[in-house]
């Protein structure tokens, strides 16, 4: 999405780092700078356990607990090269208040790459109930998972089936392969994140046009449910 193949001579700023994974692997593209936070402390761990296994004395990559929505601890951040922040900002319980205060992260010049999920319309309506059913009534997991599993596996193997023309059983046997998780956690994942908010690519585009960002590159679910992919580039003076 970036385009290149290196960051030397980068800052990379990874909000929502989750495992660090991307942190990582812009250490490896040879970023000068990599900060990475998240709000959840077991994540943080994550990353400093991969910082320990593979740059353990360097002082180019920093990582700490923090919210996006501490308006004084964002500004404390400074600006970067990169600001990166894939499938997070939708989870904050205040999407529009985390991109307001993400802008401001990116140099002149810099660039933002960002993923936040679709808008649907009603299903996206209808998604964010059960997942707030499924969060604040732990019981009711008991009817949801099943009933999930079920509708998946269906509308899986039926197009398996008839547009596919393979086996709906390889699905399964590859998934983790492809998903990096098996097929259960990754349900689980799925039911288990809220909060939940949506946009459509247009209103992203214009909210940061209005910032002075020029869209560069952007990849969508074409209406699907998942992720839309935005890189805009600074132009503020």
């Amino acid at each position: 999405m970036l385009d290149t193949v290196s960051l030397t001579g980068k800052s990379f700023l990874d909000i929502g780092c989750g495992s660090g994974l991307f942190s990582l692997a812009a250490m490896r593209m040879g970023a000068e700078k990599v900060r990475s936070f998240d709000y959840d402390p077991l994540s943080v761990a994550c990353a400093q356990e991969l910082k320990r296994r593979y740059y353990p004395e360097t002082d180019r990559w920093t990582i700490e607990q923090g919210s996006v929505l501490d308006a004084g601890y964002c500004t404390s951040l400074g600006t970067y090269d990169v600001v990166y922040s894939w499938g997070v900002l939708h989870h904050t319980g205040d999407m529009w208040c985390a991109l307001r205060y993400v802008a401001p992260r990116v140099t002149n010049g810099g660039r933002l790459f960002i993923a936040l999920y679709n808008d649907q319309g009603m299903k996206s309506r209808l998604w964010k109930k059960v997942k707030a059913l499924y969060n604040r009534a732990p019981a009711s997991r008991l009817l949801i998972v099943p009933i999930f599993i079920a509708c998946f596996a269906a509308a899986a193997a039926a197009s398996d089936l008839l547009f596919k023309r393979k086996n709906p059983l390889l699905r399964y046997r590859q998934y983790e392969n492809r998903r990096g998780m098996a097929f259960i956690p990754d349900v689980l994942d799925w039911l288990g994140g809220y909060p939940f908010e949506v946009a459509k690519p247009e209103e992203i585009v214009e909210f940061f046009h209005k910032k002075g960002f020029k869209l560069t590159k952007i990849k969508t679910v074409g209406g699907k449910l998942g992720n839309n992919e935005y890189v805009f580039q600074s132009c503020a003076e």
